[in-house]
Formats: structure tokens, sequence, C-alpha cells
């Protein structure tokens, strides 16, 4: 939300370029010339195909998100508004959690149970879910490996964790866990970054704010601050150690010991995965106006920064931007997970591609995202939303400066931005279809952004969390070009989903390689189960997954449109000695 795009002068925003409306999105125009998109060029004509309709009303969820302070322009009230699907009470459909920012006093963070005939009933009342406060973004794990999701809750002033009694209600045990975060917790994710079985808590910290600070435009108007005006916050990081305890939840902050407490970055978004291919889960941290942060596992408890020398710091120019929502995937199914990363209107949201492993390279440009931002993004979900076996991308947007050249007959209308859908059309190159997804790409001040299959058809559904706006869960009715496979990935020794797990589905020459990672995008936490389209293939040779310690085993093939449960142990063991072929490259 800074850095590069604006900077303070005394107390005034100089140097930015305001959040331009829905009319002035036609031209792309900001502070460079842009290319309006023509039919000339294939990868920027839109498709007029619908991919999402919006089914929110229709499932009965009724939610809309309070901030406090909007009017002073309170900073913490223009980057909140978290969301999470997790089956609480494992009865194999997903429910959903939404996060409010109206402080102590203001509305509940609300849960939603699904019912059996797929519609979403309030059960806030009563659930330990149900409390107030600052919100801002939620992650989801099971922390005590019992079998139920726990949830933690990021807020302006603390972090939360609350305990799953078996489906039941939840219970808060911050205090007694150990977890004491007084910083401006954004987005939180959980790792098992020691492989000790136990999962552990990242959470991104954003700034050290102060609330009497007061910034403003070139027109003299009052708006929002930029993360400039502020000082970064050290990420925290929590070592679970319940293992060693009488059966109690405790964590130990180890932010120091490990190395963390280095950088003091304005953290917006974090992904846990292995980014070097050593099997130990890294963490990446996206830094709004900063550069982003790459802590390598060092396998002793300790974290080395790397980001520079991996080539995920900078873009391309060797530019800091305003990192914020994160996603990875294999856009061009080389067998390497890439980056891609959500920036301001006037920068390039970025597509860092991996290659050689553990080594990345801004590739934005040769994928024509470069010539189609036009937006600010947060959110953004990296799935293969039609099964022609390729990643598209959603992005979630909203502006954090006021366009002064529009009148606002509400407060945050001078924000709205239309929301981005892009599909790929092989390669990694990719086609704006937000022409025919008006449902989706409808002009908002959005945030969060989750994927799921809430509906168990096969197929990747999201949803979309609004500023002082009402939520919206998006159907995928987008026609399909093929196969599917969804693949939940279990460790029956740890009563919980594999986090970290990296599976790659084989069938003759082709590969999909994708990880068990439900905290990514921005204040979001999504569905634990892999997806997986697959184009013409209807049945697969054989499946990989390398485990969360280490351990790699292959499993057979499988017939595709299915979900498919697979359990650490029951596959046949890869040796780690073993020279690596040409499937063993293949993952991630």
């Amino acid at each position: 939300m800074g850095g590069s795009m604006f900077s303070l002068a005394g107390d005034r925003v100089v140097g930015w370029c305001p959040a331009i409306g829905l009319l002035a999105l036609m031209t792309l125009g900001c502070t460079e010339e842009r290319v309006v998109p023509t039919s000339a060029d294939p990868a920027r004509a839109p498709e007029a195909v619908l991919w999402f309709e919006d089914a929110t009303d229709e499932l009965g969820i009724e939610f809309r998100h309070e901030t406090k302070g909007r009017e002073e322009f309170s900073f913490p009230a223009s980057v909140s508004a978290g969301a999470a699907w997790i089956d609480y009470d494992q009865d194999g459909r997903l429910d959903l959690y939404l996060i409010q920012n109206g402080g102590p006093d203001g509305p509940i963070n609300r849960l939603y149970h699904q019912q059996q005939d797929g519609r979403f009933k309030d059960v806030s009342e009563g659930s330990g879910l149900d409390v107030a406060g600052y919100g801002q973004g939620v992650a989801v794990g099971d922390v005590n490996n019992d079998g139920w999701p726990d949830v933690c809750v990021t807020e302006y002033d603390r972090t939360r964790l609350f305990l799953n009694e078996a489906g039941q209600r939840f219970a808060e045990v911050t205090e007694q866990a150990g977890i004491d975060n007084p910083s401006w917790g954004t987005s939180a994710a959980f790792v098992d970054y020691d492989r000790d079985g136990w999962l552990d808590l990242v959470v991104a910290n954003y700034v050290e704010h102060d609330a009497s600070k007061r910034c403003f435009n070139d027109s003299d108007r009052q708006d929002f601050c930029g993360p400039d005006s502020f000082h970064g916050s050290v990420p925290r990081l929590y070592r679970n150690r319940t293992g060693e305890s009488d059966g109690r939840v405790r964590f130990e902050d180890v932010t120091s010991s490990s190395g963390l407490a280095a950088k003091a970055e304005p953290g917006l978004g974090v992904v846990c995965l292995d980014f070097d291919g050593d099997r130990w889960p890294d963490l990446l941290l996206a830094n709004d106006g900063r550069p982003n942060t790459l802590w390598i596992n060092q396998k002793d408890g300790t974290f080395l920064e790397e980001a520079i020398l991996r080539g995920l710091a900078f873009n391309r120019m060797g530019e800091t931007e305003a990192n914020m929502g994160l996603a990875v995937g294999d856009v061009d199914r080389d067998g390497l997970f890439d980056v891609f990363v959500t920036h301001l209107v006037n920068e390039t949201h970025t597509l860092w591609r991996q290659s050689p492993r553990g080594y990345f390279e801004d590739a934005t440009v040769g994928t024509s995202l470069s010539t189609m931002t036009g937006a600010t993004g947060f959110g953004t979900v990296m799935e293969d939303f039609d099964h022609d076996g390729d990643l598209d991308i959603a992005i979630a947007t909203g502006g954090v400066l006021a366009n002064s050249d529009r009148a606002a007959e509400e407060f945050w209308d001078p924000y709205r931005q239309p929301n981005q859908l892009f599909a790929n059309i092989g390669n990694g190159t990719f086609r704006d279809v937000g022409a025919g997804n008006a449902p989706f790409c409808t002009s908002d001040v959005a945030r969060a952004l989750a994927h799921a299959d809430f509906d168990n058809d096969g197929d990747v559904d999201l949803v979309l969390t609004r500023i002082d706006g009402h939520v919206s869960v998006y159907r995928n009715v987008s026609p399909k070009s093929g196969h599917w496979l969804i693949v939940r990935a279990i460790d029956p020794d740890l009563n919980r989903d594999a986090y970290g797990a990296g599976i790659t589905l084989i069938a003759s020459s082709e590969r999909w390689s994708r990880a068990v990672s439900p905290g990514q995008s921005y204040e979001s936490s999504a569905d634990p189960r892999v997806h997986f389209g697959l184009g013409d293939v209807d049945r697969l040779d054989a499946i990989r997954v390398i485990w969360p310690d280490g351990t790699e085993e292959e499993f057979p093939g499988a017939e595709a449109d299915q979900v498919l449960v697979i359990e650490k142990g029951t596959g046949r063991e890869v040796p780690a000695d073993l020279p690596e072929t040409a499937a063993a490259k293949l993952t991630l």
C-alpha cells in the first residue's frame, strides 16, 4: 500500500496515484501509459464466458463487514476483512468464519455452519468464536492433533487462539497457550517448521501505528496513511510445545532465537512452503512498500533471510512494490511452484517463475499480466477454475487512496475498483476474462479472497470480503474444459491434514504439482484439500506425495472426477537416496 507509491513530506502524502474508478479503468491510465486491450492481442482480449455466480443470498449468508474510525481515516480500517473456510464439526461440509473490525463494542465475528441442504446457518451465538474487536485476518489449523481444526484470529492490537472442542464450541486459550502478540497482526499461517509433528504459528505484523498521525493527499484532502508513515514490525513465530506438555496447548515465542527478529517490515501476506527444495518449510512474507523477506529454514530452529539471493525481494527493475496478497502455484507446469503477489494500481501484479529450483525471476512481462493490472490488489487465488489443466488467477481489489476526481455518494465510493479474473491460456500466459464475469468483477473495496469447493461438486468456488460491505460467496459455473481431482492428504498418526505436503499427479507424460497450503492469499484461510484440473486426462498412472516430515510415497493411479483421501503410510515408500527420475523431479 505504500513504498514506491507514495512518501510522506511532513504528514502529507505525495507522489501517489489516486485510486481510479471504473470508467477511468477503461483506459488503464495512471502514472504510465498503458495499452488498451484489443482483439488483435488474444492474450488480452476479454472472453465473455461466465465463470462465477453470486450465490450468497441463495446460501442464506447475511454478513456485512463493519469498521470503526473510517471517518477519521483510521489506518486499520482500510486493510481489514478476513475470512476462513473451515469444516469445524468434521461433517464433510465446509463452514465459513468471517471477521469484523468494529472494535470491542462493535459487531461480533460470525460463524456459518453448512447444513445438509447446502445452505448456511448462522451459529455464532455461543460458539466461542462470537468475539468482537479490531479484527484483521484468520488462520485455521489443528494445533493439538485431536482431529478438530482450531482458529487463530489476528487483530490490530493482539492475536487470539481458539481451541475447537470436538466441533461443539471453541474456547479461547490465547493467554494460557503463550500467544502474546500486541502488534498489528495481518495474515497468519500454521506450519510445522521444525518437523516435529505439531503445527507452529507464524504471524505477519504490519506497522507500529500511531493513531494520532494524520495524512493528506496532494489536493490537501485527508486520506488514509500508508506504511511509509510508520516503522515496520517484526513478524512473530511461535513454536508449538504441546507435545512436551501435559496435554495443554502451549506455544513458545521463538521469534528472536529463530532469527526472524532481524527484520522489521510492514508484513501483509505470508505463505509457508519449501522454497529451496530441501523438504523443510520456509517462510515468505509480502511486505508493503518494502522488499519481500524469504526466511530459509536452516533445519536447526533458525532461519536465514535470502529473498534477494533467490530473486523474490524486488521486481525485475530492482524496485520494491506494495506487496500485499500472495498465491503460489505451478503456472507453467514445469514441476516448480511460482509466486504471484498483488500490488498497487500503478504498479504491476508480479509473477515470479521458479527456475532453477530455489531461485525465482520476475516473469510478469512475458505473461501479459504486466499490461492488465489497472487496480490495487489484495487477496488472490491461483487455481484451475475451468479444468483445462492450467492455473488461473483471481484478485480481490480496492483502492487505498481516494480518487479525488470522483464525487462520493458513500464514503468508500472513491476507493472502489473492479475485481479481476485472468485465464491461463497455456504455458503461464494469461487473458483478461473480466468482461464476461460481471458478478465477480464488480467495483469493490475488497480485501480477503479464499477458495474452496464448498459444495463438493469438483470445482473451485470463492469467498470475497469487502470493507464495510457484504460478503459474497461465488459459485463456480464455468464451462469445464476437462476432468478434475481433489486430494485430501492426511497423516493418521497426527489426526489432521498434512499441511505443507507436496502432491504430484502423473499421467503418462503429464504432471500436475500442488501443495497443501491453505494459508495463502490475504488475511484468509482456504480449503485444505488440493484441487487439480486435468484437461482431457481421465485417469492417473500414479500419485506422489512428499510429506511434511520429508518422506516420500507413491500411490496407485486413480480415476479422475472424484475426491480422493490419501493417508500417510499407506503408499509405496520412495527411498530418499533413490536417484532423481523425471517423475521425482516434478515435485514441489
